[in-house]
């Protein structure tokens, strides 16, 4: 009678027995459920972390989690005041009443911060096209890197309606 080849590790998981010295059967490097149990940490920590930022994209999807993501970002990233923050609602209030779906129909400008073209987002994500989380995350690098704050972006926007 030929050895067993598997071993019943729980009720749902099957692995196959190590192969004999002789022969030809590939290792089994499935991890034992001692080594299984550091991994286990690890992902409860990223599926925690994972949990959080569906979450704040779910939120953002909405004009009011929207904001709170955007000051979220300001306060950890650019340190920007309330002042700076009033401009920033107003102008994306204007240019998108902070709908991540808002497209121009003539210019294709999209998003939340009405990128143009919209695929400079995907410097920050690819799933700009579906995600306000990104849209922010963008809308934000790119007032700091050519305007300095939202208030000059504003200023920029009220002399000719775009910024």
């Amino acid at each position: 009678m030929p050895p067993p080849t598997c071993s019943f590790m729980s009720p749902f998981q099957v692995r196959p027995l190590p192969p004999q010295p002789d022969s030809d059967l590939p290792v089994d490097t499935t991890p034992s459920f001692l080594e299984l149990d550091s991994v286990k940490n690890v992902d409860a920590s990223s599926m925690a972390l994972l949990s959080l930022a569906i979450r704040q994209v779910e939120s953002a999807r909405e004009p009011r989690g929207a904001k709170l993501v955007a000051k979220a970002i300001i306060a950890e990233k650019y340190q920007w005041g309330e002042a700076q923050y009033a401009c920033l609602n107003k102008l994306w209030t204007k240019e998108s009443h902070w709908n991540y779906k808002a497209r121009n129909k003539v210019s294709g400008a999209h998003g939340i911060a009405q990128a143009l073209p919209a695929t400079k987002m995907e410097i920050v994500g690819t799933d700009w096209r579906t995600n306000p989380v990104t849209q922010i995350t963008w809308g934000l690098k790119y007032i700091n890197e050519r305007y300095d704050t939202p208030c000059k972006a504003w200023s920029k926007f009220k002399r000719s309606r775009w910024y």
